[in-house]
């Protein structure tokens, strides 16, 4: 069996933890109130309590001053009375209207319409779109999984989903567990065997490694596709993508 590694690493200052039910603060469980919120880049809808945003979630760019961008930052063009300044939304970059005419969904970034974004960021923004539109639903629904918790010997099968406000892994068996996927510190897609008509491999497993609140010691999360191993890999590769976002938003 092989692996694909999203990422590994957590910083020593940054705690992972697994929340198991009955604990007396369920952050899991608090509702989280919206507010519409006028910037300007837009108007976006974000949620009252920032400790809440969805871990996928980028903040808005400092803005290039228009005092300091006398050309276009794509193709050189001086601006004058009729070039105007154009900001893309996602990078803070100045732009001609040629260079950043385009406007794309940046639900990473909560706005409740399409944005101006210049020709590179418009791009990036399309093709997580892909995540957004079909690969989080897959996340959402949840898939069936062996679930082997540690070093234990023993094997739950539990279904594996993602909760609504995107921060939690919930896991449902006999017993309930939950992720927080901020405090996630490596993702690893196992694989196994190559695809029906041979080709690329398959997602098979899931090795999620986290620390227990208030321990530095990495402890182990390993899911392994059962019956439905065509359902449990669509669920396998949305996760390897959805990590590649947490991640880059944390690096941000």
């Amino acid at each position: 069996m092989r692996s694909i590694k999203a990422h590994s690493g957590c910083g020593s200052d940054r705690s992972c933890s697994v929340v198991r039910r009955g604990e007396e603060e369920k952050m899991s469980s608090v509702p989280d109130g919206k507010k519409l919120l006028r910037s300007p880049s837009g108007l976006r809808m974000v949620p009252e309590n920032g400790a809440f945003n969805s871990p996928f979630s980028l903040d808005e760019p400092r803005w290039v001053p228009d005092k300091e961008c006398s050309r276009c930052m794509q193709c050189d063009t001086k601006f004058d009375f009729i070039r105007r300044k154009h900001h893309c939304r996602r990078c803070g970059r100045c732009f001609c209207d040629k260079c950043c005419s385009k406007k794309v969904a940046l639900p990473r970034m909560c706005f409740v319409d399409p944005v101006r974004q210049c020709a590179e960021c418009s791009l990036i923004s399309q093709k997580e779109m892909e995540f957004f539109d079909k690969q989080l639903k897959v996340l959402l629904a949840g898939s069936t999984f062996a679930v082997t918790l540690g070093t234990s010997e023993k094997t739950e099968t539990m279904t594996c989903r993602l909760s609504n406000n995107q921060r939690y892994l919930f896991l449902d068996g006999e017993s309930h567990f939950e992720v927080e996927l901020s405090r996630m510190s490596s993702v690893q897609i196992l694989t196994d065997g190559t695809s029906p008509g041979g080709g690329t491999t398959r997602a098979s497993g899931m090795l999620l490694h986290y620390k227990p609140m208030g321990s530095q010691e990495a402890q182990q999360l390993r899911l392994e596709a059962t019956d439905d191993k065509k359902a449990a890999s669509l669920w396998l590769t949305a996760m390897h993508k959805a990590a590649k976002l947490l991640y880059e938003s944390r690096d941000q």
